[in-house]
């Protein structure tokens, strides 16, 4: 008990170190401390529509494809990855699951196979679902992220009174809550039948910050998917030599610019099977299912991942059917940063000049590989806010980074941006704000006509201030530590059974999706209170962490995991998978559960 007290009195100073860090005035910290962190890590849900309207307007299924590629071009590790299908409600969803390993994503596609179809359609179903997943389980260090595959049509079901109005209203709620929250969504609209509602897709995209694509065939997949990825993670797509299948094998260079470089996605896209050979710039054969690379493919496409790859030239080898079309398209994937060294925060006025010094960084260190500068060309963005007008500016390349002077051109407030560029990628620096409008703000320092302070700075009443913060900021803490424990959510869904122990008979499963509930909830909640089965509230549900749920019997007993008689009473942990059996003494029967994230 000790250690846990001093464990939860650590946890609460950290997280008043980090609050007053937030707080404390601009004059006592770096501005490099300010500056908005950037992130490599992606929490995508992919949202498909998959009512009936999907067997003319996706008669080949491209959105599964789609999906299944998308998932092979993430990394092997750390990315979260979330699914819904919809048709006017949610017919089938797969909370957030964090990438570890090729079965993960094995996982994911087969889940995504296992989608059927459904009648009616509502779009605003699926995003705000969408957007639900990522309240409830994205990564607050990832960018998030959402992909739509749909034709943009609703199709309401007339007995239940859904208007479009209604449909509207829930949608612009989804997309507000998006915006706030920095959520893309990219849209895919699936044109098969010529029906596609592309204004819809088009405007959800861009009121949301991401794009919208159209498509009919599996081919455009690759450049679609790759586009997606890059606008996300600011990359460039490279786009290699098409090939003219011939029955033989046939070479094209990948060229690995630098060491930098974490993975390499190649896809290949064609309307036949291809085979697939890759060599390394040594002239080595790549084992395809190994450390160094791994091939995946699907009925429509092939995708190739060089992982942490050597630089120079890599030669893929191709070989397929006469005459079959052959897409071949490049993608890497960098973990870097582009850095501004902090300036110093004050108000300017017409004719100062801010000396800019920008570099990229690798994990929060300096880039130990020079040579990745040598190609890139860096810009600044200088956005006048008081007007809306933008312009830009070209800044040195030192070698090691990026440098310039900033003349401020008028009395009004800035916003400046550093954008570094090669072929293959491109980073942004975090806005820097410049205030030459006469009016101080936060981060800025009243100045005389001499360019000093009036007046020392006032350090009593920070010091005083920093006091009564701690006071507060304590009460605080142990009051988010309770109001989180008693609304904290549930992912995932658990599949019911109930046997009947007299005949033997099952019923039909039913699907019970647990985003509604917070804290906790007994089994005869989940069971719609039948007052057949009333002894089942002694079985409470909380929730754990890694998307893992505690079950206890409040009144004591035993129930069977997994085949297992074990003591419920402390308390038994569910993981994704895992299969309880409760019997149930008055009633006869047996609850069969599977807990499913």
């Amino acid at each position: 008990m000790l250690r846990t007290r001093k464990i939860r009195w650590l946890s609460g100073t950290m997280v008043l170190l980090a609050i007053l860090t937030l707080l404390l005035p601009q004059a006592l910290l770096p501005q490099a401390a300010a500056a908005q962190a950037q992130t490599s890590g992606i929490d995508a849900v992919l949202v498909a529509d998959v009512s009936n309207s999907m067997n003319t307007s996706d008669r080949d299924k491209i959105s599964n494809e789609a999906m299944k590629m998308f998932i092979d071009m993430l990394p092997v590790q750390g990315d979260k990855v979330g699914i819904v299908a919809y048709t006017d409600q949610v017919e089938r969803e797969k909370a957030m699951l964090e990438i570890q390993s090729d079965a993960d994503k094995s996982s994911l596609k087969d889940f995504i196979d296992q989608l059927g179809r459904g009648p009616y359609t509502d779009v605003s179903v699926g995003v705000a679902e969408a957007v639900n997943i990522l309240n409830h389980g994205a990564d607050p260090s990832h960018s998030p992220m959402i992909v739509l595959l749909a034709d943009g049509n609703n199709d309401f079901n007339k007995t239940k009174g859904r208007t479009q109005a209604q449909s509207d209203a829930d949608l612009a709620k989804s997309v507000k809550e998006a915006q706030d929250q920095g959520i893309p969504v990219y849209t895919i609209g699936l044109n098969a039948d010529g029906k596609l509602n592309k204004d819809a897709l088009a405007d959800l995209a861009k009121q949301t910050g991401g794009k919208s694509f159209i498509t009919d065939t599996p081919d455009d997949l690759p450049q679609i998917l790759s586009e997606i990825f890059a606008d996300h993670a600011k990359l460039n797509v490279v786009k290699l030599p098409s090939v003219t299948g011939n029955g033989s094998y046939q070479e094209v260079t990948v060229n690995v610019p630098n060491d930098s470089v974490l993975e390499a996605n190649i896809s290949i896209m064609s309307s036949k099977p291809v085979e697939v050979q890759l060599t390394d710039p040594s002239g080595q054969a790549v084992d395809l299912n190994s450390d160094a690379a791994k091939l995946s493919t699907s009925k429509s496409y092939s995708l190739v991942k060089l992982l942490k790859p050597q630089e120079g030239d890599w030669k893929l080898r191709v070989k397929g059917a006469p005459k079959d079309s052959i897409d071949i398209n490049l993608l890497f994937n960098y973990d870097l940063q582009l850095v501004v060294d902090p300036i110093k925060t004050k108000s300017y006025t017409k004719g100062d000049k801010v000396d800019l010094a920008a570099k990229l960084e690798n994990g929060g260190q300096p880039l130990q590989d020079n040579d990745l500068y040598t190609d890139m060309k860096a810009t600044l963005v200088v956005k006048d806010v008081d007007t809306g007008k933008s312009e830009e500016q070209p800044l040195e390349n030192t070698g090691s980074g990026f440098a310039g002077t900033f003349e401020v051109p008028d009395n009004h407030n800035y916003e400046l941006i550093i954008r570094a560029e090669e072929d293959s990628f491109y980073r942004e620096s975090a806005p820097i704000a410049i205030n030459a409008s006469g009016a101080t703000g936060s981060g800025t320092q009243p100045t005389t006509s001499g360019g000093e302070q009036d007046k020392s700075f006032p350090w009593l009443p920070v010091i005083l201030g920093v006091i009564a913060l701690i006071v507060v900021c304590v009460g605080a803490w142990f009051l988010m530590g309770w109001l989180k424990r008693k609304n904290r959510g549930f992912v995932g869904q658990m599949v019911v059974e109930i046997r009947d122990e007299n005949t033997g008979d099952k019923s039909y499963p039913q699907y019970k999706k647990l985003v509604s509930f917070r804290g906790r909830f007994h089994l005869h909640q989940l069971l719609q209170l039948d007052p057949e089965l009333k002894e089942t509230e002694k079985y409470v549900f909380t929730p754990s962490n890694g998307d893992r749920i505690i079950v206890r019997n409040t009144a004591g007993g035993t129930l069977e995991k997994s085949g297992r008689a074990v003591d419920a009473s402390s308390g038994v942990e569910l993981k994704n998978g895992d299969r309880l059996s409760i019997p149930l003494q008055q009633a006869d029967k047996t609850i069969l559960i599977e807990y499913l994230v």
